[in-house]
């Protein structure tokens, strides 16, 4: 039955309408997948001679198993984000007599077919095989791969079941990726030691090599879980466009903005039904942390605001990029009815504003944490929301007109350029660059207080010009619309 359902996938790849597109993706993403790789082989092969100028003067094997677990927390963000689940088009298959437990079995062995399932063997294998079985012997450096290998199929179906479980609630994916935040600002601030921790649990293995069997059982343990799960789930998820219940677009804290909150609880709907537009709240959870690369000691104590402002304004407005980019294309599948219903369009730009507003203050709020690692974080991130909020929505719309490329909402993020133009791109420049150009006077003049001063003002005075904004897109959504709707139509 296996095979049969490989058929069935190789079928349905060759005679879909997009193979070209498709074919043409897997091209390029397999240059990339062989350019890691290639790296990943040197990186095994000569991963003593990188510990030793990385960490001169430590033992190999110490920093070695310390930094098992950083390298594992990392290949779970990174699943979260980048792999897919495993798909099959199951509603044809329910009413034939194939077991239940046959489909999820495909759909366990398909979930093994990824890259991140691959790397671990390049990258540890050499070091494990041949570098700790010269050591400690053989034995030890081969339950020592099998320990780092069940690790990666832990973290395969730990992902794949947290995922699973996001799509009835999206909140579940970002408590994840809140606790590892955790744990990261923890050793950040020098609270904890992951490299100690992991080495305390690594160390053993390899002098008593039969712990290592504790990682397999582990592994086992998340598969069953996941596939018990999906069993329990299957005709749920896959029915669910059988029977469409009439759900309230009603949200208790929308509906004091009334019809522009109807609106924007409409989209917010849409946001949290789709694969796509969910990954886009993903990764604006994902970036909360992206504050770590650029916040710098020696910046906080200079006042070098300059060069922490790019990283504060993509973090508090990381919702408004990652999901306006696409503004209008959410809605392409049913943009034609939405031109044809009684819509009010400056409620429907207000609409937008109101979503990206309310997206923009959580995200910085929830950004505050950074105020531990200095208060001046906090004025930068206020200077940079205010921006955000003020003139980048405005910013996002406007470009927004010109983008005509439709999208799949039923699609990951991961890999898929589906919708993306040269509008992407171009909106990028002013939308991150002009913070900066605000800024960096008073920064050269040593005055930068007064900077984020004049940044927070100039958010502010376009904030409250938001009336005007809203005519003049209105103008511009309602010159371009039958242009969209031909693109969207494509």
């Amino acid at each position: 039955m296996l095979t049969t359902f490989l058929t069935h996938q190789w079928k349905s790849f060759w005679r879909s309408r997009n193979r070209g597109g498709s074919i043409a993706a897997q091209v390029v993403l397999g240059f990339f997948m062989l350019y890691f790789m290639l790296i990943a082989i040197a990186i095994g092969l000569f991963m003593p001679q990188f510990i030793g100028k990385l960490f001169p003067g430590q033992d190999v094997f110490v920093v070695f198993t310390g930094l098992l677990l950083y390298n594992f927390v990392l290949d779970f963000a990174a699943r979260l984000q980048l792999q897919d689940l495993p798909t099959l088009s199951i509603v044809p298959y329910l009413h034939l007599n194939i077991r239940k437990q046959q489909i999820v079995n495909f759909l366990n062995l398909r979930a093994l077919f990824t890259v991140f399932n691959l790397y671990p063997f390049l990258l540890f294998g050499p070091f494990t095989l041949y570098r700790i079985s010269q050591a400690y012997g053989t034995t030890a450096g081969v339950m020592m791969f099998v320990a780092v290998i069940s690790l990666s199929l832990f973290n395969n179906y730990l992902v794949l079941y947290v995922k699973r479980k996001s799509i009835g609630n999206a909140f579940i994916a970002i408590l994840v990726v809140a606790v590892l935040a955790v744990f990261g600002l923890l050793e950040y601030l020098h609270i904890i030691s992951i490299l100690g921790f992991s080495s305390a649990i690594f160390m053993p293995v390899m002098k008593q090599p039969l712990l290592a069997l504790i990682f397999p059982v582990m592994a086992l343990i998340v598969f069953l879980i996941n596939s018990a799960y999906l069993r329990a789930n299957l005709y749920t998820e896959e029915l669910s466009t059988r029977e469409e219940k009439k759900a309230s677009t009603d949200y208790a804290f929308l509906n004091r903005f009334g019809r522009v909150g109807e609106l924007a609880a409409l989209e917010l709907k849409l946001i949290l039904r789709h694969k796509r537009s969910k990954n886009s709240l993903t990764m604006g959870a994902l970036f909360l942390f992206y504050g770590f690369l650029f916040y710098k000691q020696e910046h906080l104590a200079k006042d070098s605001f300059g060069m922490m402002l790019f990283a504060a304004v993509f973090m508090t407005g990381i919702s408004i990029i990652t999901y306006g980019q696409f503004m209008y294309a959410w809605q392409s599948a049913h943009f034609d009815g939405l031109l044809a219903n009684k819509v009010d369009f400056k409620n429907f730009i207000r609409a937008k504003f109101l979503l990206f507003t309310i997206a923009s203050t959580l995200v910085t709020l929830l950004s505050s944490f950074y105020g531990f690692l200095s208060w001046k974080l906090l004025l930068l991130h206020l200077a940079a929301y205010l921006y955000n909020v003020g003139f980048g929505t405005v910013i996002v719309l406007y470009f927004a007109n010109f983008n005509f490329k439709r999208l799949d909402l039923s699609k990951g993020a991961s890999f898929n350029w589906q919708g993306v133009g040269a509008t992407q791109w171009i909106l990028g420049l002013p939308f991150l660059l002009l913070p900066l150009v605000i800024y960096i006077p008073f920064g050269l003049a040593d005055k930068p207080y007064i900077g984020l001063i004049a940044l927070g003002l100039f958010g502010l005075i376009t904030w409250l010009m938001r009336p005007f904004w809203i005519n003049m897109l209105t103008k511009k959504f309602e010159k371009q619309r039958y242009k969209l709707a031909e693109g969207f139509r494509e």
